[in-house]
């Protein structure tokens, strides 16, 4: 049963992507609010059809920033990408640049939230994404990282990358720290029914800035300690 109501997911999730990318094409040429609607739409369609095939539903705990600031989330899945991409305010979105060449899915992207980083270009990169980032921040708008760069199966080592602290010291807002549990219920193609929980934590300040080891020992202490509470509930 697990399988059949993972691949019926699969054959919406499919459907949705192609038809909307499809039939909302032209918006990318329109300013870019329309399509953050559209991309909006998409998502609350996405998780609506996780709900309806495979019984998977979301509660949020804690309050997103209403401003400008990081978001540091723990990465396990997909879902993680959608559901905070909704829970926050119009986020910027540190991702591979590679994602931006995927037909339909990286031109949304590309015009709605993605801040890209080539991890091999260098300090050129990291100078084009910080001043990308300067200009979300700058809008009042929040800006999620995935400070470990990829996803992580439930109990794995923590690897946070040094990344999130560059953004920390140079944007001087505050870093809010977010937990999950997708892990447990979105594996690859295998989605097991449940509730996945969105965990927003107690933020670390952004004035004065932390020093680096500090900020970071903090960061990953708060994500992992939320993170294994949940994994155990």
């Amino acid at each position: 049963m697990t399988i059949l109501r993972s691949a019926l997911f699969m054959v919406w999730f499919l459907f949705i992507t192609l038809v909307m990318g499809v039939v909302f094409l032209p918006l990318l040429v329109f300013p870019r609010r329309w399509s953050v609607l559209m991309a909006r739409g998409w998502a609350h369609l996405v998780l609506g059809g996780l709900w309806l095939f495979c019984g998977i539903g979301k509660r949020v705990v804690g309050v997103p920033p209403g401003g400008a600031a990081i978001v540091a989330s723990k990465h396990m899945s997909m879902w993680d990408t959608l559901a905070l991409y909704l829970a926050l305010d119009d986020p910027g979105i540190i991702l591979k640049e590679s994602l931006l060449l995927v037909p339909f899915f990286g031109w949304y992207v590309g015009k709605t939230c993605a801040i890209p980083i080539n991890r091999g270009a260098g300090a050129q990169a990291l100078r084009a994404m910080r001043r990308a980032a300067e200009a979300v921040t700058g809008t009042g708008r929040p800006l999620l990282i995935f400070p470990e760069g990829t996803r992580k199966p439930p109990g794995a080592p923590p690897d946070y990358k040094p990344g999130v602290y560059g953004l920390y010291s140079l944007l001087a807002v505050e870093c809010v720290p977010v937990a999950l549990d997708s892990g447990r219920f979105w594996t690859g193609f295998i989605k097991r029914p449940g509730v996945i929980t969105l965990q927003f934590l107690e933020p670390i300040p952004g004035t004065p800035t932390l020093e680096r080891r500090a900020f970071m020992q903090a960061l990953e202490n708060r994500i992992e300690t939320a993170t294994n509470r949940l994994l155990e509930s």
